[in-house]
């Protein structure tokens, strides 16, 4: 079939017609007014031949008039891509040989840079779309314009927005004009531009009726003609929204602040991992007394705040709770929201009485002693805590008798019903809270006594930390490569993982290294991603680039060396300083400084414990997901990653098969994985929180963020998505939307941090502290505003970022 009526079209046929062409067939099947027209299907272009005599036909039945030529690829107007622009449209065509050459150029912009660009940007296979055209009658419109059923600036569910100017709808949607834009909610407004409210009220209904039918928001085109007919010109999800927070049973609005950034996650967490993750941490916040419900908002993590910011008690404690975890942005969407009056204090609230209020009364009671004994001990607190590692350590690994799929998934399951009663915890977790709170309280001590500058030199080069420990063992290993120096440089790091991994890579201390760290990798809370020990590739990435520092000084156990040092010197001198002037919070103020440095470093230790029966747990699932993929029950054995705990227990022991359920949710894994923003908080309606705040003033350029470690580095940046192909010149500037322990590999080589994300105290700024280097967090939109090879000067102290368009007269500050 090579042309086809618009009115004959289905929603069964977008490998056929594309997907304007469907969406224009739903709705003239369901009564609206579109323009007539007809489609030259996929079929047509996989012969690489216009059906000249169909087409003309088809024209000539329409009238022969003026009619608009329109793409409609296989891949378009779908619900994670909408193309919108990137394949053209031929407006005002007429007669059968212009008709005939605008449906060859759409054909040919199926291939255009434009398109081919967007389409590897989504992962989207070159080979595998064919391209429709889409040929109506020209409307005359009096005005045009797009609706959106939710609102596409601020990602709320319950306004409609719509853009509209005289003429034509493509100077809308091109940009070309200014236009009038109007907000569709229950408020009412007098009636201005070019639109009436009877124009107005007839959208929203056209809205209300599409999203309903979709069951998503939409994207619709539109046009009014001279006579005031309303025609439907496209529908299509709209695509750039956050999925909403999930329909829930308690009393709206609701507020929920995104967790998964705190472990340095910006990508979405598999669904097992997900599982996971949501009960481990509800009940770690339990055991403190606070009930935060976990929730899956489009595969992160988000934490319902909204019955503690109704409460009386919490909410005053709440924006500073933030400060040590969530950081400056989540700080300043929580006093929003806390100022919002829909969030108003309630009676009542989330303290905990019963059980629960004695289950936290010991919390406290077991936090004061462990607490107190790290201060008073740290030695000891740390020869327990690392004891305490290795006791979790071995205790993680799976009896040797495990044989079948079902023995495994009962291993795994007690594992994770087990996973917060060990008695180890208090060891490990105590001793970082007791490092942590050294580390904070002198800030408000020395307040007019020394600068937050200069207590964060006193926290450089912390020792202790397992983390710069691993880091530091991987430049070990590249410093003793021997001849292999240039194999390492010259293959690719994913050629030398599978060589490795085959046996086929010379020695050059991997397997050891990996004995130790192999259960570590980037994003490693999440059980669906691979470790180290199973994917090397970054670690091989790193190894290339710690090869290209060929100046010792620059050496990252040299800037190690260097921190440290200069941080014992900044210790004593503040110390003496604080002493003389306020001689009772100086002594108090030195004394927490010097149990910071014997204890702050161990604030990894904890991630790196609870990797240990994690990885173990991930182990078993992949060898319960070969049984079920021998069995023909799931297509690979990491599918079962993509399942719950409970579902892969009904394939283990029932045998039901959820290939389906695998493959849809894998899918939306690859939408998400592609998103570029995760909102740092949403309402129950759908608001991103921070698109309703306040904004900056446009300044010179220069980005603001927060400065997390001080120094002043000019040089060029290095934006960075995955840190497993990651090249680092020494001398790059690092700039990531956020970053975990997996990423710090990648700090040895750069000479300053820029993270989109994190809390001063969060994993990235407090390596780069100890190595020495500026970082500047909280940088809005710094991976897509800052393009790689561009100097920028990183200024920690400022917590500024300063993009420059030609070098500078020199390039100070070199790490």
């Amino acid at each position: 079939m090579h042309v086809i009526a618009l009115s004959e079209v289905t929603a069964a046929m977008t490998a056929l017609v594309g997907g304007k062409a469907t969406g224009l067939g739903e709705l003239i099947r369901h009564g609206e007014q579109v323009p007539a027209g007809f489609c030259v299907t996929t079929e047509a272009h996989r012969l690489g031949v216009v059906p000249t005599a169909e087409v003309v036909a088809a024209y000539h039945r329409l009238g022969a008039g003026p009619v608009a030529v329109r793409s409609s690829a296989t891949a378009e107007d779908l619900p994670d891509a909408s193309f919108a622009g990137q394949q053209d449209t031929v407006l005002d065509v007429t007669g059968d040989t212009e008709l005939i050459a605008a449906i060859e150029k759409c054909w040919a912009s199926l291939h255009g840079d434009r398109a081919t660009a967007y389409r590897d940007a989504r992962g989207i296979d070159h080979h595998a779309v064919r391209m429709a055209v889409v040929v109506q009658r020209m409307v005359t419109p009096t005005v045009a314009g797009v609706l959106f059923t939710a609102n596409p600036l601020t990602g709320r569910r319950d306004e409609m927005a719509v853009d509209a100017a005289p003429g034509l709808g493509t100077t809308v949607v091109d940009g070309a004009t200014a236009v009038d834009h109007y907000i569709l909610d229950d408020v009412a407004r007098d009636e201005t531009g070019c639109l009436t409210a009877a124009q107005l009220t007839r959208l929203r209904a056209v809205g209300e009726r599409w999203q309903t039918h979709f069951g998503y928001p939409q994207d619709i085109e539109w046009a009014i003609d001279a006579n005031d007919v309303l025609w439907l010109l496209q529908s299509r999800p709209i695509t750039s929204l956050f999925p909403a927070p999930p329909p829930s049973e308690k009393p709206l609005p609701r507020v929920y602040l995104e967790f998964g950034h705190v472990q340095g996650m910006r990508q979405p967490v598999t669904p097992m991992g997900m599982a996971t993750l949501r009960t481990q941490i509800a009940a770690m916040l339990a055991a403190l007394g606070v009930r935060v419900e976990i929730v899956d908002i489009g595969g992160r993590l988000y934490g319902d705040l909204t019955d503690l910011a109704r409460d009386r008690s919490a909410r005053r404690r709440l924006v500073k709770l933030l400060a040590v975890d969530f950081g400056p942005r989540a700080q300043a969407v929580m006093h929003h929201v806390l100022a919002d009056p829909r969030f108003a204090p309630t009676t009542g609230g989330t303290r905990p009485g019963g059980a629960a209020g004695a289950a936290s009364l010991r919390t406290a009671g077991r936090a004061v002693v462990g607490i107190l004994r790290a201060l008073a001990r740290p030695e000891a607190a740390r020869t327990r805590m690392f004891e305490a590692i290795e006791k979790l350590r071995v205790g993680s690994a799976a009896p040797a008798d495990l044989r079948t799929a079902a023995d495994r998934l009962r291993f795994v399951q007690a594992q994770d019903a087990d996973a917060d009663a060990d008695d180890t915890a208090d060891a490990i977790m105590w001793p970082i809270v007791a490092g942590m709170l050294a580390s904070a309280l002198p800030t408000a001590l020395l307040r007019g006594v020394a600068s937050p500058d200069e207590i964060h030199a006193v926290l450089g080069g912390m020792p202790h930390n397992v983390t710069i420990e691993m880091d530091l063992a991987l430049w070990r290993l590249a410093q003793e490569v021997g001849d292999h120096r240039q194999l390492l440089l010259d293959t690719p790091p994913a050629e030398l993982a599978a060589r490795y991994l085959r046996g086929t890579l010379p020695d050059i201390g991997m397997a050891a290294f990996l004995d130790v760290y192999g259960h570590r990798g980037a994003a490693e809370v999440d059980l669906g991603v691979p470790r180290w020990a199973e994917d090397p590739t970054p670690v091989f990435a790193a190894v290339a680039n710690y090869l290209r520092v060929t100046d010792p000084s620059q050496g990252p156990d040299r800037r190690f060396q260097r921190a440290a040092s200069a941080a014992e010197t900044a210790l004593r001198e503040l110390s003496t300083r604080a002493r003389r002037r306020r001689p009772v919070r100086g002594r108090l103020a030195g004394f927490l400084l010097r149990r910071a440095r014997s204890l702050a470093g161990l604030r990894e230790a904890g991630k790196f414990a609870g990797l240990y029966p994690l990885a173990e747990t991930r182990r078993q699932l992949l060898l319960i997901g070969a049984d079920l993929h021998d069995s023909g029950l799931l297509d690979k054995p990491d599918d079962i990653m993509f399942l719950t705990l409970d579902e892969a227990q009904t394939v283990v022991h029932q045998g039901v098969d959820l290939r389906g359920t695998v493959t849809a949710r894998r899918a939306v894994h690859r939408r998400e994985l592609r998103r570029a923003t995760v909102p740092v908080a949403l309402l129950s309606d759908g608001t991103d929180v921070e698109t309703v705040l306040p904004s900056s003033p446009a300044g010179d350029g220069t980005l603001v963020g927060v400065g997390a470690s001080a120094g002043r580095v000019t040089g060029p940046a290095r934006v960075v998505h995955d840190p497993g192909s990651a090249h680092i010149e020494p001398g790059d500037v690092l700039v990531a939307a956020t970053t975990d322990p997996g990423w710090t590999p990648l700090f040895l080589t750069a000479a300053a941090l820029v993270t989109e994300t994190g809390a001063i105290m969060a994993h990235g700024p407090t390596v780069a502290r100890e190595y020495g280097i500026p970082a500047v967090i909280c940088v809005p939109d710094a991976t897509r505003t800052i393009r790689t090879g561009q100097l920028v000067t990183v200024d920690g102290s400022a917590g500024t970022v300063t993009p420059h368009r030609q070098s500078p007269p020199d390039r100070e500050g070199r790490q």
